[in-house]
């Protein structure tokens, strides 16, 4: 199992558990985040956007060029920032803390 630690927009942390391949959306909408998806993780829309700790952001493959295209489009973007539908699961990536902001925003209108 994979321990995944998710701040929210008020600093409360939520701990949870995942298999190994699951997607950090699944798993955060089990746990209850306000992680909408609206496109169901075909990164069509940005409402599953996350904030990686800075030290494990490093530790995740990079974004491809249309995850990028549509993190312009999410609220309070960082540099640290991806779309929750497109980070896999894997063991190496046991003890990820992501923070979820506090505002979801799709400027594709949807």
């Amino acid at each position: 199992m994979v321990s995944i630690t998710f701040v929210t927009a008020k600093g409360e942390k939520v701990a949870t558990k995942a298999k190994p391949g699951q997607r950090l959306l699944e798993v955060g909408q089990n746990a209850g985040m306000p992680l909408e998806g609206t496109c169901e993780g075909q990164m069509a829309c940005s409402t599953c956007h996350v904030i990686v700790a800075p030290d494990w952001f490093d530790k995740l493959p990079p974004a491809v060029d249309d995850e990028e295209d549509m993190l312009d489009l999410a609220a309070g973007v960082t540099r640290t920032s991806r779309l929750s539908c497109q980070i896999e699961l894997t063991d190496a990536l046991d003890g990820l803390v992501v923070h979820v902001p506090d505002e979801a925003r799709d400027m594709q209108g949807r």
